[in-house]
């Protein structure tokens, strides 16, 4: 008896196939897109005192992430720049002019940390599979819905990925996106407490991983689905020809 599938039952197989190949991809396709060097805050608004945090993750299968340098240009520039303690890191901060002053409770601030960069310690960083987070707190921020700021991540093996690249409306994401700050409608004001602010972020992120984790269990659940659909459709064409030659014999 041969066991060859009839032709409808082949074309049906082929189209199950192609379908499985299409989600599979749709699946992977967030995973890819959120390994990005990114920053937030939970509590920065335009004029105002607030918490930044980038998170990185660590994009390479054999090398350590071992250095972050965040350039913040003119533009972006805060009288106001802190950081906060990491175990296992040190910071270095590098200051420029401005080319105009800016005015800080009435005081005239000429200079500004331009550039904060993030060194691990022998044998520490962040190792493949992980990400890390480092905060920074400052302020007042400038008018401005947005900030781009730009940084470089710096790997064990030597090498580098520059997230430097401008996202531009209307055009594709580009490989190396700059991480941009979105800064919320109102300001927070500069009295809030760091602990508030910390709360705050973890809390955001917390909301953060909850729809990812939300979202990825819709995206099972609907592949799920479509697979017991297809497989049904496989079994009642199943049923169809089998009748048909109860029917014939």
């Amino acid at each position: 008896m041969s066991t060859t599938l009839p032709r409808p039952l082949a074309r049906l197989g082929v189209v199950v196939l192609a379908v499985l190949v299409a989600l599979a991809a749709t699946v992977a396709g967030p995973t890819t897109a959120s390994a990005h060097v990114t920053v937030s805050s939970a509590d920065g608004a335009p004029g105002g005192f607030g918490k930044l945090v980038f998170r990185v993750p660590n994009e390479s299968d054999t090398a350590s992430t071992v250095a972050l340098r965040i350039s913040i240009p003119e533009e972006a520039a805060m009288a106001s720049l802190r950081t906060q303690p990491l175990p296992g890191w040190t910071v270095t901060l590098t200051r420029s002019d401005l080319a105009t002053p800016l005015d800080n409770h009435g005081q005239q601030v000429t200079s500004y940390v331009s550039v904060v960069e993030f060194r691990a310690e022998d044998g520490g960083g962040i190792r493949p599979g992980e990400f890390q987070e480092f905060a920074l707190s400052g302020g007042p921020f400038p008018e401005a819905d947005a900030l781009t700021l730009p940084a470089v991540q710096t790997y064990s093996d030597g090498t580098e990925a520059a997230w430097i690249e401008p996202t531009v409306d209307g055009q594709p994401e580009p490989e190396r996106p700059a991480p941009v700050l979105s800064l919320a409608a109102s300001p927070a004001g500069e009295g809030a407490s760091a602990e508030g602010g910390a709360v705050a972020t973890d809390t955001a992120a917390s909301g953060e991983a909850v729809a990812d984790e939300g979202s990825g269990t819709g995206t099972v659940a609907l592949v799920l689905s479509i697979v017991a659909l297809l497989l049904g459709i496989v079994g009642v064409a199943l049923g169809w020809r089998a009748g048909r030659r109860t029917v014939s014999s």
